[in-house]
């Protein structure tokens, strides 16, 4: 029963458990993504990126600090192993990016908008209003 072979659509002869197979390489891209994001989510667990803006902030300054060089060694890594000769960029500026204060002026300008958001609607079909009426005299 296993070993039975079917014609396929090139009218050749093929296993019946080519449908495993074809699941399985559709399958695949899933399960690479799936760990792909599954890594992701540990990892910013893990460095309680998501807790106190103290850390992130802590987690993005030492990314900061930490990714240039080795982007510099990986260019330089690409140099020797392939001959090519690529180019000196100048230093990237450096850059304070307050997490917390960002944080709180959003929230704050949220908060604001939402709180005004009723009488400004009050506001504006008034003036709706007053336009049509002067439109349809």
């Amino acid at each position: 029963m296993g070993g039975e072979c079917v014609l396929s659509d090139s009218g050749q002869e093929a296993p019946r458990n080519t449908w495993f197979l074809q699941g399985w390489k559709a399958s695949r891209m899933f399960l690479i993504k799936g760990s792909v994001a599954g890594g992701a989510v540990y990892l910013v667990y893990d460095q309680e990126l998501l807790g106190p803006s103290d850390k992130s902030q802590a987690a993005l300054q030492k990314a900061g600090e930490v990714v240039p060089p080795a982007v510099y060694q990986f260019s330089q890594y690409v140099c020797q192993q392939t001959g090519l000769q690529i180019p000196q960029l100048p230093a990237p500026p450096k850059i304070y990016f307050p997490v917390r204060d960002s944080w709180n002026a959003g929230i704050m300008t949220v908060m604001s908008a939402l709180s005004v958001a009723p009488s400004k609607a009050c506001e504006y079909s008034k003036e709706g209003w007053e336009y049509v009426k002067a439109r349809t005299k």
